[in-house]
Order: structure tokens, then sequence, then C-alpha cells
């Protein structure tokens, strides 16, 4: 079995005038996401690996998670592939994927999640927002075969607060 946990960045500002990979998160997207991983870590599930979207953005959402879920730097890792809006460039990544791994958590943007949460999962989603957080579940045991998986877990900043 694989399962996918995709988190988008926490909400992000606009105020700095930098390029869109640059952007820092706003103080909410910072205390959504400490809310967001709090709840998770809550599930206890063993991740074998995480990989974040070199923005800044997403970067900072994946270390403050990463913080709070104890997770070894040496599971951590930075890839380009993952700054992508249409999807279709982490569903090339996801697919793969190393299959001696089986729980990946993957830290980038919208509106890529949102597709890939519609498409791989079995619940439909209006929209993934800032900070929120899905867990896949796949009953495969390659990555590069994944489809039709199930919506096993959502969590929303929005319902912590």
């Amino acid at each position: 079995m694989k399962t996918l946990i995709l988190m988008r960045h926490g909400k992000s500002s606009w105020d700095y005038a930098v390029d869109d990979a640059d952007r820092p998160l706003q103080e909410r997207g910072i205390t959504d996401a400490y809310l967001v991983a709090h709840k998770f870590n809550q599930l206890q599930l063993p991740i074998d690996a995480c990989y974040s979207s070199p923005a800044n953005r997403a970067l900072h959402t994946a270390m403050i998670t990463s913080k709070v879920l104890n997770l070894p730097l040496h599971k951590f890792y930075v890839t380009k592939e993952l700054y992508d809006f249409s999807g279709n460039s982490v569903v090339e990544f996801v697919k793969k994927l190393d299959d001696k791994l089986n729980t990946v958590l993957i830290f980038g943007h919208n509106h890529a999640f949102t597709e890939i949460v519609n498409k791989w999962g079995h619940k439909t989603i209006d929209n993934l927002p800032t900070a929120g957080l899905v867990v896949l579940n796949f009953e495969h045991d390659n990555w590069g075969t994944i489809a039709n998986g199930k919506t096993k877990t959502v969590i929303v900043p929005k319902q912590l607060r």
C-alpha cells in the first residue's frame, strides 16, 4: 500500500517586491502551518520521505511541519519538479518515486494539489486551502501504477482555529 500526503503551503504575502518563488509566509500562514502539523501529527503516520517545492512559502511550511513531526533531516528533500501549479509535474514526480517508499509527504502549490486530490482521491474537493493537508491511500505496491485511491484525511486550518 502507498500513502501520499499533500500539504499546500501556508498563506503567503504579496506585500514584497520579490519573485513568486521568493514570497514569504504571512503570520497567519505560519500559525496555520503549526495548527495543521500538530493535528496531522496525531495520526502518527510513519513518513518515509518528505519533498518540498523550492518556493520560500512551501519550504517554510515544510520546515514547520517537519519540526512538529520530528522528521529526521536525512528524509527531507527539495525538488524543483514540485514548483508546479498544473499538477502535471507533480504527478510525474510521484509516479517516479522509489517503490521502497510507502508513505511520502509533499509540500507544494495549488491548483496542482486540488487537481491531484480530485484525480486520485475518491472525494471531490473544490479547493485545497492554504496549509490544507490531504492523505491519499492507494492499494498499490508501485508508485508508477497508482490511481483511484481513497481520500482518508483532510485537514484544513479553518476547522482548527
